[in-house]
């Protein structure tokens, strides 16, 4: 795993450079910058840095007591498969502001791997619902 930080200073965040990748992520397609601004604003960002550029992103929708929902957590592809996902998804965990958060959840297609290392499993007691609905611009 290559030596990066993990900051919780989101005045560091490259918000071009972030807002661009999730863009181009399959669950970030069809987002907007501004969609971007306002979530990163209502949620507990990170970001990690090797050598003080930013290469990868994460953050958790939180109301700080309860419950956390994990989100966009992105990796610059040229620093993918290092552990700097495991290492987001952890410090986000930690957080001291989520010590008493019970209910961590996400929704992934393709990273299981990262969040099972974690301690996160499939949700198969049948109590989950979800609505999904187009937005009203």
């Amino acid at each position: 795993m290559p030596d990066c930080e993990i900051s919780f200073d989101v005045s560091r965040i490259d918000f071009r450079a972030t807002s661009d990748l999730l863009m181009a992520s399959y669950w970030g397609s069809g987002r907007s910058d501004e969609v971007h601004r306002r979530a990163f604003a209502n949620s507990l960002c990170v970001g990690a840095y090797s050598d003080g550029k930013q290469v990868g992103f994460g953050r958790a929708i939180t109301d700080r007591t309860v419950f956390a929902y994990l989100a966009d957590v992105i990796i610059w592809p040229e620093y993918r498969g290092q552990g700097i996902g495991t290492r987001l998804v952890q410090a986000l965990i930690d957080h001291p502001d989520c010590k008493t958060v019970t209910h961590w959840s996400l929704s992934t297609n393709d990273a299981h791997a990262v969040y099972e290392k974690l301690g996160f499993g499939p949700s198969t007691d049948g109590r989950y619902m979800r609505l999904d609905r187009i937005p009203v611009a």
